[in-house]
């Protein structure tokens, strides 16, 4: 059994071919630049050399189509015919409040998701749009929808609710949603592993860090709190976006510059965060590379390890007992420094780590605790496998075996 899973973007097409059967990737790549001109394939197979080629595509069905073309071409391919694909994957960022687990797509479930594209205006209409042109390229195989948002579902109304008229929420659905949601239940779930007990009984802290952050807080196996909100602007200081900030900000600063709602949006969502503070870095690794030289990297690392520990510290006291924090995604992952520091003064809370092995652990050293043997708070550093949970949700829907993510007995959970 082969799925594709594809994650379709304003401008470009990711897509991964997992082999079931083999419990592999065997082909992954992305379409850039669809319907903006000079757009191209990268195609990637295990043990070849990467496959580039231009090729105009004025929209997702003619991007689609490439990607099949090429998954089944005599010299790029990796299957004979089409009909080996047995399903379809299709990532969307944003399920409102409706989808609590991944679902079978239908047109209730299009229409569900085009009732709430308000929400995610720059996510779901290029997911609804990969929908359908997948649908149309291979209309004889089922395609499931992948939520972002689905595993926040959990969060009681107090947490997800904003002190706000309340019938902004009642008519606008203004709510805290949560978006990275595969990511905090693969890496949650292996942590659970990890410490040897089942992911009910366990209460942890999970921290996405990336050019996209978010913190989960997960209690008895469930998101009960997170920090990305209606949109993923909020929460943590991220590559490019501001996180949490004063709402009287925008306003103010739209006085100031004489810019309208369209334009503050996108200073807040792409010229804010990590980018805002050093006025010309995103990657965390070219700031840490000129923290002693320049003071805006030295100040960009401490605002945003200094957010990290805020955070970790209000999680804390919202589970009540913390069993493991895990870092993971690209910066999690990778920056030992931005670790220590966000961990370093929580000795009284029960959390101590072994810098030198902090230091030494990258997405390489794969599962690793960091934390010393006597600390009361297990810190690990997990690589997250967002790709894996969306197959294993894929196939458990097709063999009707699937619940929700709370009851349904994932290979990762071993």
């Amino acid at each position: 059994m082969k799925i594709l899973a594809l994650n379709c973007g304003s401008s470009s097409v990711k897509y991964q071919l997992f082999d079931w059967e083999e419990k592999k990737v065997v082909a992954k790549g992305v379409v850039e630049r669809v319907g903006i001109g000079d757009s191209f394939i990268i195609h990637e197979v295990p043990g070849r050399d990467s496959y580039r080629n231009e090729y105009e595509c004025h929209d997702h069905n003619t991007a689609i189509n490439l990607v099949v073309n090429t998954l089944e071409s005599k010299e790029n391919g990796v299957i004979e015919k089409i009909s080996e694909i047995s399903a379809v994957g299709h990532r969307v960022v944003h399920g409102g409040e409706r989808f609590k687990s991944s679902v079978l797509i239908d047109d209730k479930v299009i229409k569900a998701i085009e009732d709430v594209q308000n929400l995610a205006p720059l996510h779901n209409p290029p997911n609804l749009a990969g929908i359908r042109a997948a649908k149309a390229v291979l209309p004889d195989v089922p395609h499931v929808a992948i939520f972002d948002t689905a595993f926040h579902q959990s969060m009681p109304d107090y947490a997800y609710t904003y002190a706000i008229p309340y019938e902004w929420y009642k008519e606008y659905g203004v709510r805290r949603y949560g978006f990275h949601g595969t990511s905090h239940l693969y890496v949650s779930k292996r942590a659970a592993v990890l410490l040897g007990k089942d992911p009910k009984d366990c209460n942890i802290i999970t921290m996405h860090i990336g050019n996209g952050v978010s913190h989960t807080a997960i209690k008895n196996g469930k998101s009960v709190d997170t920090s990305m909100g209606l949109t993923p602007l909020e929460g943590a200081v991220m590559g490019t976006r501001c996180g949490d900030l004063d709402p009287a900000v925008p306003l103010f600063m739209q006085q100031q510059l004489n810019v309208g709602p369209k334009e503050m949006d996108s200073l807040l969502n792409k010229k804010s965060g990590i980018l805002g503070i050093t006025g010309k870095y995103t990657d965390r690794r070219d700031v840490l590379e000129h923290v002693d030289t320049d003071e805006r990297c030295r100040l960009a690392i401490e605002i945003e390890a200094y957010r990290l520990k805020k955070y970790i510290g209000a999680y804390y006291a919202v589970l009540g007992r913390v069993d493991a924090i895990v870092f993971t995604a690209g910066v999690g992952e990778n920056a030992g420094i931005i670790r220590q520091k966000a961990l370093e003064g929580l000795e009284e809370l029960g959390i101590k780590i072994d810098k030198d092995k902090n230091l030494k652990t990258f997405s390489k050293s794969g599962e690793t605790e960091i934390s010393t043997p006597d600390s009361k708070v297990k810190v690990f550093v997990i690589p997250t496998n967002e790709e894996l949970v969306f197959v294993e949700d894929v196939v458990a829907i097709l063999q009707n075996t699937y619940k929700d993510h709370t009851e349904y007995p994932y290979s990762f959970l071993k």
